[in-house]
């Protein structure tokens, strides 16, 4: 039986924290589920937590062009 590849998170949030993920979204021109997935890295790794399975040079791109913090 094959593995799923993704999982569904299914989150409430308030109408302008809404609004404000899907202008970052649509300014990086990425999905707001894309963009999730982006933040949720970006901080993870900003705290130090680990990231099973995710690539080191995910976002590497983003943190060299400056339109990320490190």
């Amino acid at each position: 039986m094959a593995v799923a590849k993704t999982q569904v998170v299914s989150v409430r949030v308030e109408p302008h924290i809404k609004s404000a993920l899907q202008l970052a979204a649509d300014k990086e021109m990425r999905s707001v589920a894309n963009m999730v997935e982006v933040m949720v890295v970006a901080y993870c790794r900003s705290q130090g937590y680990p990231l099973e399975g995710v690539p080191l040079d995910v976002l590497s791109n983003l943190v060299m062009s400056g339109r990320m913090p490190k």
